[in-house]
C-alpha cells in the first residue's frame, strides 16, 4: 500500500517565486524573460529535455532537465540543409517537413504579423541546420517540444524584428504546434512549470532524478490514444489534490513518503501501461522500495524523484535495454549563443 502522506515537523520554506512566477492579468500568460533579438542570421539554440505530468499533473506540470539538444541555425540562399548528429538522424532527409524548419517558418511569419513587417519569405527560403541530439527521440522526454521551442527561439533571434514576439507569445506559438504546453513551457522557461491553455508559471527547484531511458520508443500520439473518453470523477477529485500535494512536496522538501503519495496518478498511467509493460514493473518495483517514480510523459521513460546512489542500491529491477540517466532539474530554459 502506498504511505499516507507525512509532512515533516518543520519543511524547509518554499522558494520566493520568480518574476515569472507572480499573477498575471488574466489576458496576459505569465512567463519568464526570453533571449533578446539578435537579428543576425546564425545563431546556435541550447533547449533541454523535459518531463510532463510527474504522475498526477497531467498536461500540466512539467520540469526542465540536465540534459540538452544544440541546434544551430543559419538563414539564407535557397532550400533546406540539415545535418544531424545523434537521436533523430532518420529524420534528417524531410526537408521542408522537418519540424525545426516548419516551427522556424511559422514562427517568423508570426513575427511579421506582430511587427508588421514582411520579412518572412525572405528569411525563411534557405533554412540550414545543424543539430547535436542528445534527448532520446519517442521516450516522453520533450524531444518534439525541444525542436518547436528551439525554431521559435531561433526565428525570435534571427527575425530583425524578433523582438516583437514577447515570450508570452511565444510560449503560445509553441503551445498551438504541440498542442498541449506542458512540455514547451518547461523548455522555454527552466524549472518546474505549471501550464495551463497557453500560460504558465514557474517555479525554482533544484533536485536530483533520475530517468530509466529504454530501447523501444513509444510515440505520443499512441499514449493518448490509449485513454478513455471519461473517468470516474473520484479519480479525477484523486489527481487534483495529488497534483497540489506534489507541486508542494517539491517546493517545499517534504518527506520522501509524502512525495511517494504525491505522485500517484489515476488518470494516465493505468490506462497506458499495456504498452509499455516494463516500464510499468519498474515503476511497481521502485514504488514498493519507497523511491517515488512516475511515467515520464507520455513514455516509456521512467522518472524516479531520487539520487543515483540510492538507484543503485534499490533498482533491481533494471537490467540490459535501459539506460540511466542521473540529471538534474535545469534552472533555464532555452538559450541563444551567437
Amino acid at each position: 500500500m502506498t504511505p499516507e502522506p507525512r509532512p515533516t515537523p518543520e519543511p524547509s520554506p518554499a522558494p520566493e517565486p520568480s518574476a515569472a512566477s507572480e499573477p498575471a492579468a488574466a489576458s496576459e500568460p505569465v512567463v519568464a524573460s526570453g533571449p533578446a533579438a539578435t537579428a543576425g542570421r546564425r545563431v546556435t539554440v541550447d533547449v533541454p529535455a523535459t518531463s510532463a505530468n510527474l504522475g498526477p499533473g497531467f498536461d500540466s506540470l512539467g520540469l526542465a532537465l540536465t540534459l540538452s539538444d544544440e541546434v544551430t541555425v543559419e538563414l539564407g540562399g535557397d532550400g533546406v540543409v540539415i545535418e544531424v548528429e545523434g537521436e533523430g538522424a532518420e529524420v534528417a532527409d524531410r526537408g521542408d517537413r522537418h519540424l525545426i524548419v516548419t516551427t522556424i517558418r511559422a514562427a517568423l511569419e508570426a513575427i511579421d504579423g506582430l511587427a508588421g513587417t514582411g520579412e518572412a519569405a525572405r528569411l525563411g527560403r534557405g533554412v540550414r541546420l545543424r543539430c547535436v541530439n542528445r534527448i532520446p527521440h519517442s521516450r516522453g522526454l520533450g524531444s518534439s517540444s525541444a525542436a518547436i521551442v528551439a525554431g521559435v527561439t531561433a526565428a525570435r533571434a534571427l527575425h530583425p524584428a524578433g523582438g516583437a514576439m514577447d515570450d508570452a507569445a511565444a510560449l503560445r506559438l509553441a503551445a498551438d504546434i504541440e498542442g498541449h504546453p506542458d512540455n514547451v513551457a518547461p523548455c522555454l522557461l527552466g524549472g518546474l512549470t505549471i501550464a495551463w491553455g497557453d500560460r504558465a508559471v514557474r517555479l525554482d527547484l533544484d533536485r536530483e532524478v533520475v530517468a530509466f531511458v529504454p530501447e523501444t520508443r513509444l510515440a505520443t500520439e499512441q499514449a493518448r490514444g490509449l485513454l478513455p473518453g471519461t473517468v470516474p470523477h473520484a479519480d479525477a477529485a484523486a489527481n487534483a489534490g495529488r497534483a497540489a500535494l506534489l507541486v508542494t512536496a517539491l517546493t517545499h522538501g517534504l518527506d520522501e513518503a509524502t512525495l511517494l503519495a504525491a505522485t500517484e496518478d489515476r488518470l494516465h498511467q493505468e490506462y497506458r501501461a499495456p504498452a509499455m509493460p516494463e516500464s510499468a514493473a519498474l515503476i511497481r518495483d521502485l514504488r514498493e522500495r519507497g523511491v517515488p517514480a512516475v511515467v515520464s510523459g507520455a513514455g516509456p521513460t521512467v522518472l524516479a524523484f531520487t539520487s543515483a546512489s540510492r538507484i543503485d542500491s534499490n533498482a533491481c529491477g533494471v537490467g540490459n535495454g535501459w539506460h540511466v540517466h542521473p540529471l538534474r532539474v535545469a534552472p533555464a530554459g532555452a538559450s541563444v549563443r551567437v
